[in-house]
């Protein structure tokens, strides 16, 4: 089992982030870290709590960082043209040199989204936008110029240049639980899958579901990473416990979810614990 961590850029400091993933960079439990991608607060938080754009603070902290390797849980495809969103994400990959995944999620923030005049759609629809923008993104990092004929998406040449380092692309996480769709697009197109916060009867079932579709598909389960998030309430042990259980479960990736604020002081007690239990 291995271990990462996630912290959202929420109701925080530019400073604060920093500092703690450059700390993070040197302890050598965590292999990777993550940020979400919203716009308006979200876990309840105060309307106007402040967050900062997750795509271009993870562009700034793989510039920050050596080691980590780096990625959002999850980008809301419906956001951004999936095909703006492969140069952005081959210029990541870049600056990190090749370091990045590119974390995918049909999107579910219906606020953020009205706000902003965004189309969200029915869950069949942004299913749908997902398996596509997947598509698209593999076309783009592998193709020198990429047309596609889609339901939400049509590209005619389109280019993405430079490639990412990462060949032959960077790797794609699929977010989600969705049985019938999400987990079938994981099975066919990621080569990670997260599950956000699930109890163990939870992961279970995805985990099953997932390999069920990958069956289905013809494709080998190993080739997909399975992780899922914990998170962090500032007990090492019983963090460490919870995701010693999702490891004897079947999950090669736990993400421990960190709250704010933010202080490298949390990592060093967390790792410890964390080495305890697993085999990073």
């Amino acid at each position: 089992m291995r271990f990462a961590f996630k912290t959202s850029p929420q109701d925080t400091t530019w400073t604060d982030l920093l500092r703690l993933w450059q700390a993070a960079d040197d302890v050598d439990v965590f292999e990777s870290g993550w940020t979400s991608d919203h716009f308006h607060p979200t876990h309840a938080a105060d309307p106007l709590t402040p967050r900062l754009e997750g795509w271009t603070t993870l562009a700034a902290l793989a510039q920050a960082t050596r080691r980590l390797r780096l990625g959002t849980l999850v980008t809301g495809v419906h956001y951004r043209h999936p095909a703006v969103l492969a140069n952005m994400a081959a210029a990541v990959d870049i600056v990190s040199g090749g370091r990045l995944e590119v974390g995918l999620g049909a999107g579910w923030n219906a606020d953020e989204s009205d706000a902003y005049g965004i189309a969200m759609g029915p869950a069949a629809q942004r299913s749908d936008r997902l398996e596509e923008a997947c598509r698209v993104l593999i076309g783009m990092f592998t193709q020198t110029r990429f047309d596609f004929d889609g339901a939400y998406y049509q590209l005619r040449g389109a280019l993405c240049e430079p490639k990412p380092v990462q060949r032959p692309h960077p790797p794609l996480c699929v977010g989600g639980t969705g049985e019938k769709r999400t987990l079938r697009t994981a099975a066919r197109y990621a080569q990670h899958a997260n599950f956000d916060t699930p109890t163990p009867a939870q992961f279970t079932r995805a985990r099953a579901v997932l390999h069920g579709h990958c069956a289905a598909l013809g494709r080998d389960p190993a080739e997909i990473t399975v992780s899922a998030q914990v998170r962090h309430d500032g007990d090492p042990h019983a963090t460490a416990a919870a995701a010693a259980a999702l490891g004897v479960l079947g999950a090669d990736l736990v993400i421990v979810y960190l709250r704010p604020p933010y202080t490298p002081a949390v990592l060093e007690p967390l790792a410890r614990a964390l080495l305890a239990v697993g085999d990073p």
